[in-house]
């Protein structure tokens, strides 16, 4: 079975597409059999992918409200073993929509069930905020991966966000487990983030990932490119980051 991995941040620019984005790209590297969902209206892991969402006939909203199988939604990437599950504007009508139903949080861990069987890792682009789509991503999930900013403003965020899925746990999915804290927009120079590293690593020892993404112009171009950073400077600092992540999660989540 699959195992399923939720990219959450309610706050913004703090690399949590480009670590989906590239997460799932290098687990693709690895030659296991991925699926991006974008979960996020603002679709920025959609365009990141290089798809044209106009030409889109579907996305994941007709899979959460109009029941639409998702092998007619699912769309291959550059990548022989990545594919994605698209997200559009009208991703935002989800939230009104899906308040008319019973089962309103569970609908994208209902989606998944069929898919955990075809994927050996499916990773989750979540909304930057506390709404019923992030609810549905991080319900779904088996692990959630925390994408923190090098600076002290994300670090006081970070506790709000614990608190958030451990009352989702404890609410809705006794399974859901840390994934970890991945410290993004590192810059080793700066003596600012060596101390939020420290500080980080001291009170969350055990979730804090070994590797760092640092601050790397090749990330923001290629998500402005839409184009993996993995199909055109693979031996960019930030892809050998996302690689070296990829490896340290995959042998986080097999002994769990």
């Amino acid at each position: 079975m699959g195992r399923i991995i939720c990219i959450h941040s309610q706050k913004g620019g703090v690399g949590k597409t480009t670590t989906a984005l590239n997460l799932a790209a290098a687990m693709a590297m690895a030659e296991k059999e991925t699926l991006l969902i974008d979960c996020d209206p603002l679709a920025h892991a959609t365009t990141g992918m290089g798809i044209n969402k106009r030409g889109l006939s579907f996305s994941l909203y007709h899979a959460l409200v109009r029941n639409i199988p998702p092998k007619d939604i699912i769309q291959k990437s550059e990548l022989a073993y990545l594919d994605v599950m698209p997200a559009r504007f009208e991703l935002c009508r989800a939230e009104t929509e899906l308040l008319r139903n019973a089962t309103q949080g569970f609908l994208l861990r209902k989606l998944i069930e069929e898919l955990e069987a075809v994927y050996d890792y499916i990773i989750i682009d979540s909304p930057p905020a506390l709404n019923l789509l992030t609810i549905n991503a991080v319900n779904a999930s088996d692990f959630v991966l925390i994408p923190l900013q090098s600076e002290y403003y994300a670090l006081e965020g970070l506790y709000d966000q614990l608190k958030v899925i451990q009352a989702l746990k404890h609410r809705l999915n006794p399974e859901i487990r840390i994934g970890g804290v991945v410290l993004t927009m590192y810059d080793p120079a700066a003596d600012s983030a060596q101390q939020i590293a420290t500080e980080v690593g001291k009170k969350f020892k055990p979730w804090v990932f070994q590797t760092k993404i640092p601050r790397c112009k090749y990330l923001r171009d290629s998500a402005s490119e839409g184009r993996l950073l993995f199909c055109s400077r693979i031996q960019s600092p930030g892809a050998q980051s996302y690689l070296e992540l990829a490896r340290e999660l995959m042998v986080r989540i097999s002994s769990n």
